[in-house]
């Protein structure tokens, strides 16, 4: 078994160093001879064997004491950074075992691969469309690998969109070897509402207004997420015609809102009084209007309002 000059594999040039200078060195080393870095280079990962055998020993206060002494021993002796050990698959050599005992299995294996990030765990929450306009907060119970429910607050911010979805750092499944737990992806789904249909950043909704009031004109009030807003409805307007009402929509992601978009439905009353059918009967005799005619000959009965 060669000795191995950990304080030289770590680039100290001595033995009276405190544990952060050892720490410093490990990292820049470590850094360097990663192999997801140096694919190419398949000495580089036994020099990363060696760096992290060093940086274990040189670490624990007993070890070191008691590498010290070996150290102190076989200055200027034969040294090896790269010797393999018995066991090629293993992060540690034999003469790491003379520190931390030959029953050290449990700390080979575990170090075998390094740390390992647990896996990501995804589910789904419904939200309304007010609880996204305006941001809001929701609260999921999750099942812990043991069996026990844990309670979840999540964030949701206002303007998210429709199957986006939300990271919680480390709420995943644990890690293995000191690795970190994975992350928790919540994805959201807005449910659909009564009055508005959300399409990208715009909202369309339904504007019933009455024959009269489509016939003449008038100004009605239209509901929108953050208010009603007072709109013109141009004499003569059709059903299937849309009044545009700009940045009261959704949002767009930008600081900014789309549309809210009003389609225009003409309703007749279920049960006219006598009068109103006396006034129709009286319209229908007086109107030389024929829509049917208009639609034959080409016309556009749609106008841009």
């Amino acid at each position: 078994m060669i000795f191995k000059d950990y304080y030289k594999i770590l680039g100290l040039e001595t033995n009276k160093v405190n544990k952060e200078e050892i720490k410093n060195s490990y990292r820049i080393l470590a850094k360097k001879y990663h192999p997801d870095i140096n694919i190419q280079n398949p000495k580089a990962e036994e020099r990363f064997k060696d760096i992290n055998e060093a940086y274990q020993v040189l670490t624990n206060d007993s070890a070191k004491r008691k590498y010290d002494r070996i150290w102190r021993s076989n200055r200027g002796s034969k040294t090896t950074t790269s010797k393999k050990s018995k066991n090629s698959d293993s992060l540690f050599s034999d003469f790491f075992g003379v520190f931390f005992g030959e029953d050290n299995t449990q700390t080979k294996d575990s170090s075998k691969n390094g740390p390992i990030k647990g896996e990501d765990i995804e589910t789904e929450i419904s939200v309304t469309l007010e609880e996204v306009f305006y941001g809001s907060e929701k609260k999921i119970a999750l099942r812990t690998i043991d069996g026990k429910m844990k309670n979840i607050a999540v964030k949701i911010p206002a303007g998210i969109r429709n199957n986006e979805k939300i990271r919680i750092a480390f709420q995943g499944k644990p890690g293995k070897n000191g690795g970190e737990n994975g992350d928790l992806f919540i994805k959201i789904k807005i449910l659909d509402h009564s009055k508005y249909k959300l399409k990208g950043s715009d909202l369309y909704t339904d504007l019933k207004i009455a024959p009269w009031e489509a016939a003449l004109g008038t100004r009605l009030s239209v509901p929108s997420l953050d208010g009603n807003v007072i709109v013109f409805i141009p004499p003569g307007i059709s059903s299937g015609e849309k009044i545009r009402l700009p940045k009261k929509g959704y949002m767009t992601g930008f600081g900014d809102r789309g549309d809210l978009i009003a389609q225009v439905q003409i309703a007749m009353p279920k049960n006219f009084t006598e009068k109103e059918t006396q006034l129709f009967q009286e319209l229908q005799k007086v109107s030389s209007f024929v829509p049917r005619e208009q639609e034959a000959s080409g016309v556009d009965l749609k106008r841009q309002v």
